[in-house]
């Protein structure tokens, strides 16, 4: 199997921290990075989801909202201007 040379720039904080969490797992960045691409072409895709980390905030208004939605006695509409009308909106 050929190699090829491959050059990219990473910010120089977060290579000091995969360079030496990597070498604690006895492996180099190239071999990471290799590593990274079969998984790439094995799945077809990426290896890991990708989206915006939860905040605090959201998880605690999907469980107030699920908290509602149990709540028997919780004040329902059924239109949004029925809602805004209450609201004075």
């Amino acid at each position: 199997m050929s190699t090829i040379a491959k050059n990219f720039r990473i910010d120089s904080e977060l290579n000091d921290q995969a360079t030496s969490l990597l070498e604690g797992l006895g492996l180099t960045m190239s071999q990471a990075v290799s590593m990274f691409l079969r998984q790439v072409v094995l799945r077809r895709g990426l290896p890991f989801e990708v989206k915006y980390p939860e905040s605090e905030e959201l998880r605690m208004a999907v469980e107030e909202g699920e908290r509602l939605l149990r709540d028997p006695n919780a004040k329902t509409y059924a239109t949004p201007q029925e809602l805004w009308d209450e609201l004075g909106v």
